[in-house]
């Protein structure tokens, strides 16, 4: 079982960001049925499910978006980045398909819902800290969801399109320090997905995993500093 946070740690911290793609909202809960439709519409065996291409298509996704870091492309667009991997992970799969199929299906991203433990969450953090997106998706994609999905009146909304490059490069973490005017050490990085977490520590703020998914954290020396299962586990934690 993780140790409570030290309190002179947690005595600094007065905001919280968040990743919202996979850690409020349900990406594959969301998706997975439409997933599921679109693959039969293109006529794919019977053996391949949704949940096949689902898995390899958040795999592509990654890769997408670390080959436009390193080769100094900036951000290409989270949606973007989406569509290409989908489009590489149903040729890998041998899937066929028209590009129209895929403009439809990818409006999905308009209707994403949160999980519920997020929402209530949300809410019960708000009453002590001041609550952030930090994302990679656009920033009027983010603000459709946070106003018509998620329901939260978020103190700000950041993107990462707005630094020109993908979390988890430290400019990103930067940028929303200084858009945010404090220190790193008094932001708390909340994220599923421990990249974001290894990116946001190495840039000085502090980190909170919501392991949701049962996943090792990386083989790093920037650790999280609190590790939960959801966020009532989160509140608690945090002492809200």
């Amino acid at each position: 079982m993780e140790k409570d946070i030290p309190n002179k740690i947690l005595e600094k911290v007065n905001t919280l960001t968040f990743d919202i793609f996979g850690t409020v909202l349900n990406l594959s809960g969301s998706i997975v049925p439409s997933l599921e439709e679109l693959i039969r519409s293109c006529r794919a065996p019977e053996s391949i499910k949704g949940t096949d291409v689902w898995n390899h298509w958040r795999q592509r996704q990654r890769i997408e978006q670390y080959q436009d870091n390193l080769l100094m492309l900036g951000h290409s667009g989270y949606l973007s980045v989406k569509k290409k991997s989908l489009i590489y992970s149903l040729r890998t799969m041998k899937i066929k398909f028209h590009y129209e199929q895929i403009d439809d299906f990818m409006n999905i991203y308009n209707e994403l819902t949160p999980f519920e433990d997020a929402v209530n969450g949300l809410s019960r953090l708000a009453k002590k800290f001041k609550l952030v997106i930090l994302s990679n998706g656009e920033k009027h994609l983010l603000q459709h969801l946070a106003s018509k999905k998620i329901g939260i009146d978020f103190h700000a909304i950041l993107s990462a399109e707005m630094v020109g490059q993908f979390k988890p490069h430290p400019s990103v973490y930067r940028f929303a320090s200084n858009s945010l005017g404090l220190e790193p050490d008094e932001i708390m990085m909340v994220a599923s997905h421990s990249f974001d977490i290894l990116g946001a520590r190495h840039s000085g703020f502090r980190g909170a995993y919501v392991n949701r998914y049962d996943l090792p954290y990386d083989e790093s020396e920037y650790r999280p500093d609190i590790i939960t299962k959801d966020f009532k586990d989160l509140c608690i934690k945090l002492n809200v």
